[in-house]
């Protein structure tokens, strides 16, 4: 898929520029029209939800017309599990889902959403737009999957209704719903939290009537979620940051062309630019909106024993890619 990448990246570079020599308008008559439908669990204002549109409208632009993405938000067409078995056999054509759901069915992704793996955004990025990126959005093609680009979805922390959380100790006896990953349970565990699965709408009432004491996610996340509500602590000790991916049915190759799949890509790959953008511009409004209504926010400075207690999850989870998990650490 490696190479396919950058035979289609050629071929719609082709494409654009031989666009540019001519000006004759496409009329698409409607029964050439391709309609396709892209599922999305976040509602409409939500940052990745905006770029899901934005990348359906590059491609009616680029194609002039010929295929036409619906976005589904707010999950229409199902929850995240649900929809990525549907975008397998073709029954949905593209969605956006979170890493830590694909990795379920393609584990060589969680050395992408190892805990503590990566320094700050910035890295997360540097390997994401790396060889490395490129090597795992290509390794879910025997999954049926087509891999189009990362979103990102910044870095999930600790919130509860108990206490401020400043040492590792402090996570010790609290009940916390994480996300629905083998690999995310068993990282709550190795800090010492209690993990009880619930699905993600459950979280509010949970914590008010104490059936768990807090969850994990991102600023903008716990504040739509209205959960600083029951639970006023958030920790900023970003244990892991898990990214989103945007992908495609391998079905809908039966209706498109090479030429089409080049251009879906590259507008794949300016809708990633634009969620970014999008996506810092919300996290710190989030978080300042948090700050005003009296969240105690509390940031783990030192980390390392943090980082210790997770170690043991790199040889169990990444241990076919211990060079690949070096090679992320150290680059700079």
């Amino acid at each position: 898929m490696k190479n396919n990448r950058v035979w289609v990246g050629m071929i719609c570079m082709i494409i654009l520029i031989s666009g540019c020599t001519g000006e004759t308008t496409t009329v698409v008559k409607d029964s050439e029209v391709i309609y396709f439908r892209l599922a999305e669990i976040h509602p409409s204002d939500h940052p990745t939800t905006e770029a899901d549109r934005e990348f359906a409208r590059l491609v009616e632009e680029r194609t002039d017309g010929r295929i036409i993405i619906k976005v589904y938000d707010s999950e229409q067409l199902g929850p995240e599990k649900a929809v990525l078995e549907q975008v397998r056999f073709g029954a949905i054509d593209f969605t956006r889902l979170s890493m830590g759901q694909v990795a379920e069915i393609a584990p060589q992704l969680n050395v992408l959403q190892l805990p503590y793996i990566y320094r700050d955004s910035d890295h997360m990025w540097q390997v994401l737009n790396s060889d490395i990126g490129d090597f795992f959005l290509d390794s879910i093609e025997d999954k049926g999957l087509i891999g189009l680009a990362w979103y990102d979805a910044g870095a999930r922390s600790f919130y509860n209704s108990v206490r401020e959380i400043k040492t590792l100790s402090d996570l010790e006896g609290l009940k916390f719903r994480v996300m629905e990953s083998q690999l995310m349970v068993e990282m709550a565990r190795a800090l010492g939290a209690s993990v009880i699965p619930m699905a993600y709408g459950e979280v509010y009432s949970a914590i008010q009537t104490g059936v768990i004491d807090g969850a994990e996610n991102n600023f903008p996340s716990y504040e739509t979620s209205l959960h600083y509500e029951v639970a006023p602590y958030f920790t900023i000790d970003e244990h892991v940051r898990v990214p989103e991916m945007l992908i495609a049915s391998q079905k809908i190759l039966d209706r498109i062309t090479q030429e089409d799949l080049a251009i879906i890509m590259t507008c794949a790959e300016e809708s990633e630019i634009y969620q970014r953008e999008k996506w810092r511009i919300e996290e710190k409004e989030s978080e300042q909106k948090l700050r005003d209504l009296g969240v105690i926010i509390t940031e783990i400075e030192d980390r390392q024993a943090f980082v210790e207690a997770v170690r043991p999850l790199y040889d169990r989870y990444a241990n076919d890619y211990l060079e690949m998990v070096e090679r992320i650490q150290t680059m700079e």
